[in-house]
């Protein structure tokens, strides 16, 4: 794995306009990610997991979205390119695997022509080079009949074969990077334990750096590399995967972990987070975000102004209440995750 930065996210901040006002949904984030290496953005729905990856990918709607920050990829600022410029980067060096595929794919268009889709915007293939090309992909995914499912349209394929293709289009171009956001949410159990391989195996066979975005953290700890915790548009904690779940520091990551069922705890009461994320009008700007679901801890516990710091080597956390806190009475006590 290479040391140099395939992606450097800084000081990237996302706001969605309403009523007139801006709101930030991703908040001051910085992270980066390196070739051949998987990072996971793991949280509850509405933390801004994906707000995250369609800004790296200016898939926001213009006029309602304010993008600042920067997002350095290949040298440049992604976050300054026009959309002319974008278009030769998405599906060519940045590939993106969207979570519901039936919404991903046109339903009016084959299989087989959507692969040809990137290839014909990105490479000078012939047509019968881009459609042996495609067939090829659609095998590489675990297609079992290739060249029937070039030519079906997706209503006629299951979840989990849509999924595969709309890898295959990801994939096409053999992009350096490739952002999956939430690439096995509509599946069945082993249809998701098939896609996960199947991203690992394309990253090993392309040196392929991938974001992984899921609340899944089985996934998470049979997939990535490093792991990156959002809570409220904010990551509050960033570890690489061994350390995160062997010492988890941050009272939200805690809390995540532990509302896992266990087979060591089978009858215990399953731990429960308190409350929700946040509206984005009522989510807090000052201090801790994630203070006002754990309210048994003293205001003191508390920073008022929280940054991401390193505490140990490579393991950085957001706010100090780290140091204090604990599981409330009526909560369990920590588990203990080994992923080795």
């Amino acid at each position: 794995m290479s040391n140099q930065p395939l992606l450097e996210i800084q000081n990237l901040r996302t706001s969605f306009r309403i009523q007139d006002q801006y709101f930030a949904a991703v908040d001051d984030v910085t992270l980066t990610v390196k070739e051949n290496e998987v990072v996971a953005i793991v949280g509850e729905s509405g933390c801004g997991k994906s707000a995250l990856a369609l800004s790296i990918m200016g898939l926001h709607e213009k006029g309602r979205t304010k993008i600042e920050g920067n997002v350095n990829f290949g040298g440049r600022n992604l976050l300054s390119l026009s959309t002319s410029e974008m278009n030769k980067i998405r599906g060519k060096d940045i590939g993106m695997i969207f979570q519901d595929p039936l919404t991903a794919l046109n339903p009016l268009m084959t299989c087989g022509k959507q692969i040809e889709e990137s290839m014909t915007f990105h490479t000078n293939l012939s047509g019968s080079e881009k459609k042996q090309k495609a067939i090829e992909l659609l095998k590489k995914v675990g297609i079992p009949n290739p060249e029937r499912t070039y030519k079906q349209y997706p209503h006629e394929l299951s979840g989990g074969m849509r999924q595969r293709v709309v890898i295959a289009i990801a994939v096409a171009c053999e992009p350096s990077l490739v952002i999956a956001d939430e690439p096995t949410t509509a599946l069945d159990v082993t249809i998701q334990a098939q896609i996960m391989d199947l991203l690992k195996e394309l990253q090993k066979q392309m040196k392929t750096g991938i974001i992984l975005i899921t609340h899944d953290l089985g996934v998470v700890a049979e997939m990535a590399d490093r792991v990156a915790v959002m809570y409220a548009g904010e990551i509050v904690e960033l570890a690489d995967v061994a350390t995160l779940f062997k010492n988890p520091l941050h009272p939200y990551t805690r809390s995540l972990l532990n509302s896992i069922p266990s087979s060591t705890t089978a009858k215990a009461r399953l731990h429960v987070i308190k409350g929700i994320v946040p509206s984005l009008q009522k989510l807090p700007r000052q201090g801790c975000r994630f203070k006002d679901r754990i309210d048994w801890m003293q205001d003191q516990s508390h920073e008022k102004t929280p940054i991401l710091r390193e505490v140990k080597p490579n393991h950085f956390v957001r706010c100090t209440c780290y140091k204090n806190f604990h599981f409330s009475v009526n909560g369990m006590g920590d588990k203990n995750y080994d992923i080795s």
